[in-house]
């Protein structure tokens, strides 16, 4: 048996083992780790928690990437980067209480009204942003491009996956609404959407429409 291969024999089912257990940060820390643990008198129960804490901290960063991808948002923004003093109208602490996301869990609805430049897509990004970090499914759409979508989806015979897409969805940002005219048969899907989001999913809508 040539040099070395029995000493590398368990390293290379650990890391069998490991990936197929899913534990890729386990995976990559587990011999720096040990080390760290070696040099600082570390037992071994700790050095197990302390690499199961990295793998759930490594797992959930990357839920949050995943459900950010599938939000589909135009731009990342946070309320840490939203020029409150610009707007003095503007309650800051009812948006700072929206960020907690409790109206997701009651199923409540936000309106953000206003003329273009006053921060409303903004703050919907910032809010669909904390969702997602808080566990919540987000998707973003305009008013036009949603319409356009739930159109194209009736035309294809495929309208009622969409419709129960955007019903399942926990927060639901429509951004825009009044931007664009729409057709009687647009503003019927759209109302539609809502109809059936009620009370099974929160709703952000931004508007400039008095």
């Amino acid at each position: 048996m040539p040099q070395g291969t029995t000493q590398a024999t368990p390293q290379i089912l650990l890391a069998h083992h490991l990936k197929q257990l899913k534990l890729p940060t386990v995976l990559r820390e587990y011999d720096k780790v040990a080390r760290e643990c070696a040099q600082g008198g570390v037992d071994h129960p700790r050095y197990l928690l302390r690499l199961i804490e990295l793998e759930l901290i490594d797992r959930e960063r990357r839920l949050v990437e995943r459900r950010i991808r599938q939000a589909r948002f135009p731009a990342t923004k946070s309320l840490d980067t939203f020029a409150f003093t610009a707007i003095p109208g503007l309650n800051k602490m009812l948006v700072l209480e929206l960020a907690r996301c409790e109206y997701i869990l009651r199923r409540e609805n936000i309106i953000a009204l206003g003329n273009s430049g006053t921060g409303k897509t903004h703050i919907a990004l910032s809010l669909g942003l904390a969702a997602c970090q808080k566990g919540f499914s987000v998707a973003f759409t305009t008013a036009a491009a949603l319409v356009h979508q739930l159109m194209e989806a009736r035309d294809e015979r495929r309208l009622i996956k969409l419709q129960r897409d955007l019903q399942a969805v926990k927060l639901l940002i429509i951004d825009e609404l009044g931007y664009v005219p729409l057709s009687p048969t647009g503003a019927e899907l759209l109302f539609e959407v809502f109809s059936q989001r009620y009370e099974h999913g929160s709703t952000i809508v931004t508007s400039n429409l008095p």
